[in-house]
């Protein structure tokens, strides 16, 4: 018997994913089409992940947390988006926001936060991007100005998952708008809507529309304003230094790119196996399609790249694990596993023909959702670029 680096057992480990399967069978499966396409909030379920513990999964068990690997945790991810992959998204965001927490915090910050976030009472998601700045983050606008013990925050976010039905956000900003480089005046606060003590809303802070997505749905994404918005230093700058955002942000989206690599794998895994079943079943030229070489083409490779996208993941959650720089193995992992997740739900909807494209069937949904792997947590085309400056950087070291 092996164990992983939090001394989780292999046992413990499989006693986890099959309490997750159950739950996923029982209480997920029979719903996912009507909240589908409803485009409906599952919150019965979110509440039922509270009490798994989802909430605080990756979180140390000194505050509370399960205290997962990163490698258990892409395991459950793969598992929970192979059966709808907007629900993992709900914690996903979460867990990011507390890993910035858990990292670079301040003690105060850790005791306070971390056991709210663990319980789910107070959830939230990552609060980066703007209508003028997604890939590039120095571009982004929304400025906090220090004034005594307090900041006021001015600006706006956009594409923030869990924005409506969260509570929370990890928001960057800048505390130095003319900074250079920009990231050197780029500050992360820990931003509330309401006060977690007294409960009263803040004052400032305003939840925008809901955005209307091609997938992705079920969980929220919203637009979020902050207009004169006020927050005491001690509590809400994380690590109670300005200057330091940009990097927190970088360190929190290598556990997002391996999220994101498990949940596409998810996808490809789940487009492969209702691609086999249908093949099994539909039949032309009097024997089933599974026995026609085009289609066992088209298998083969599924296989192939599901296989190698989830060695890639679990590579990268390996080495988030060791503690090591894993920038280059996430951004791998995100990429090649994304591709995968789209190639492999195209060549499902082509196996599948007609019924394909039909939203009585999986497929058209896992059509829809596999590009937003391609552009979360940082485009493809970006983590290519990442790939090949840390190779360079690698080798000459």
């Amino acid at each position: 018997m092996t164990q992983d680096d939090a001394g989780l057992s292999d046992f413990e480990e499989t006693a986890i994913l099959d309490q997750i399967e159950k739950w996923l069978e029982r209480d997920v499966r029979p719903h996912v089409m009507r909240l589908e396409h409803a485009d409906e909030y599952p919150h019965a379920m979110v509440e039922q992940m509270k009490e798994f513990g989802l909430f605080g999964a990756t979180i140390s068990p000194d505050y509370g947390g399960l205290g997962l690997s990163a490698t258990t945790y892409s395991r459950i991810v793969t598992k929970i988006a192979e059966c709808w992959m907007s629900l993992s998204g709900i914690f996903n965001s979460h867990l990011m926001m507390a890993t910035i927490v858990e990292k670079f915090g301040t003690d105060f910050q850790k005791d306070y936060w971390l056991p709210k976030f663990v319980t789910g009472e107070v959830r939230g998601g990552l609060g980066l991007t703007e209508p003028d700045a997604g890939t590039d983050l120095q571009g982004i606008r929304t400025v906090a100005r220090r004034e005594g013990d307090d900041y006021v925050i001015n600006g706006s976010k956009t594409w923030i998952s869990n924005g409506i039905e969260g509570g929370a956000v990890a928001l960057l900003v800048k505390t130095d708008p003319s900074a250079s480089p920009a990231r050197a005046g780029m500050s992360m606060f820990i931003a509330p809507k309401a006060d977690p003590d007294t409960g009263g809303p803040h004052s400032g802070f305003e939840t925008g529309r809901k955005l209307e997505k091609l997938g992705y749905k079920g969980i929220d994404s919203a637009e979020l304003i902050f207009q004169d918005y006020r927050l005491d230093a001690k509590r809400h700058l994380v690590g109670g230094e300005e200057g330091k955002g940009f990097y927190m942000a970088v360190g929190g989206l290598e556990l997002g790119r391996i999220n994101i690599a498990a949940r596409s794998v998810g996808i490809a895994q789940r487009a492969l196996s209702e691609s086999v079943a249908y093949a099994r079943e539909r039949k032309t030229f009097g024997k089933p399609i599974a026995e026609h070489q085009a289609i066992q083409l088209k298998l083969g490779e599924m296989a192939a790249r599901t296989r190698a996208a989830k060695l890639l993941t679990e590579d990268a959650a390996r080495a988030y694990d060791a503690g090591e720089r894993c920038d280059m193995e996430a951004g791998m992992a995100k990429y090649f596993a994304s591709e995968t997740a789209v190639e492999n739900a195209l060549e499902a909807m082509r196996i599948h023909g007609g019924y394909g494209y039909s939203k009585e069937y999986h497929i058209e949904r896992l059509y829809r959702d596999a590009p937003l792997m391609c552009i979360g947590e940082g485009t493809n085309e970006m983590q290519r670029i990442i790939i090949a400056k840390q190779l360079v950087a690698r080798s000459q070291a």
